[in-house]
């Protein structure tokens, strides 16, 4: 579809099916798809770049209608590859104004993504990689997969991003210091939040810590999340902080992936890295409106159109 990309992600397709109400007593769900890496890639598709996507695809019965709607999303799917089994598939309700979740995403054909998978010619014509530790952990060869590719990327000048996505109940705080170990060395910008990333990762919440943390590893660019207050924003010798706009959240599922496409799409088009957190803000703003992780994700006309009010 596209002979350069702006964006490849690594990651896993998940089936999204989603309700207003609570999972228990919903009787219909609306059918999606979802994915945090996968999330990223739509939200910076949406925001004006060019997108595709690394995964594996189960042919089952989900199969056709995930690739047809990702390709019609405009998503590059030319390296999705196919194989024998299931794809994962996730519930999401709200529940007292809280966010439920049941998944069933055990032994999916994204775990057997492997190395001979990639093709490192279109690595090579794509301006930035993405992935997350929660892609890390589907398994050893997607693991490997995101290594190389960051490794890859890294050599031949191309902008390597990474956010942590720690979820204790996929990872444990070793397993997830692991992850960031293994390809820090090759990240240009990370995305972490204060309260579950960093506490495992580091040991604390505190956002000059952490930011002393990522200085140390020569990360250009880093990005914290602090929870209920605002965004942190390092690059380079630059720093700055920008408080959280009040909201009203009927659906935060996703809602970081999503920051991050916004933040990545505005970044390789240039602009300084406050404007782009603060035109990733304003697209978080409105994906939190609506249930669902992708579905909510706003288009760049929308984005802009806050933006514009909310910054000036």
């Amino acid at each position: 579809m596209y002979t350069n990309l702006d964006i490849i992600a690594i990651g896993e397709g998940l089936v999204e099916l989603s309700s207003a109400n609570s999972i228990k007593y919903a009787d219909k769900f609306d059918k999606y798809y979802g994915g945090d890496s996968l999330g990223t890639a739509i939200s910076a598709l949406r925001c004006g770049s060019s997108a595709g996507y690394i995964t594996r695809l189960g042919n089952d019965n989900f199969c056709e209608y995930l690739l047809e709607a990702w390709s019609f999303e405009g998503l590059d799917t030319s390296q999705v590859k196919f194989t024998q089994g299931q794809n994962g598939l996730y519930f999401v309700g709200k529940n007292e104004g809280k966010s439920e979740f049941v998944f069933y995403r055990r032994k999916t054909a994204a775990m057997n993504l492997c190395i001979d998978d990639i093709d490192f010619n279109t690595i090579k014509n794509t301006k930035c990689v993405y992935a997350t530790g929660f892609v890390q952990s589907l398994s050893l060869s997607v693991r490997e997969v995101v290594r190389e590719v960051f490794k890859f990327a890294k050599e031949n000048d191309i902008l390597v991003a990474y956010d942590p996505n720690y979820i204790s109940k996929v990872s444990t705080q070793e397993e997830a210091r692991e992850y960031f170990e293994e390809v820090a060395q090759y990240c240009d910008v990370v995305f972490l939040n204060t309260k579950n990333d960093t506490p495992a990762l580091f040991d604390t919440q505190s956002p000059d810590k952490v930011l002393k943390i990522i200085s140390d590893k020569a990360i250009n660019t880093c990005i914290i999340r602090e929870h209920k207050k605002g965004l942190h924003i390092q690059n380079n010798t630059f720093n700055s902080f920008i408080e959280y706009k009040k909201s009203n959240v009927v659906d935060a599922t996703g809602w970081e992936a999503a920051f991050n496409g916004a933040f990545l799409n505005y970044h390789l088009k240039g602009y300084d890295v406050s404007k782009c957190v603060k035109f990733a803000n304003a697209l978080s703003i409105l994906q939190i409106k609506n249930v669902g992780a992708i579905k909510s994700i706003p288009q760049r006309n929308e984005t802009e159109r806050l933006y514009n009010e909310i910054y000036g």
